[in-house]
């Protein structure tokens, strides 16, 4: 049973990042997984939306901020 449930759990992040690609979210496969994670244990889909958004600006400027 624990196989039948890793195997479907594997199907199905399979098919998320398949969805992720065609939307061009830019998620790794790792990164999509842990968004999936936190919506599994109650984080709302919004705040992890706007937390991946968030994080993707301070990644941007953190280049610039390290030229100065």
């Amino acid at each position: 049973m624990d196989r039948e449930r890793s195997g479907a759990a594997a199907s199905a992040m399979d098919t998320l990042h398949d969805l992720s690609s065609l939307l061009n979210t830019g998620l790794t496969p790792e990164q999509l997984r842990a968004c999936v994670e936190l919506i599994e244990q109650g984080v709302g889909p919004e705040a992890v939306a706007t937390a991946v958004k968030e994080l993707r600006k301070e990644a941007a400027n953190a280049p610039a901020a390290r030229d100065k």
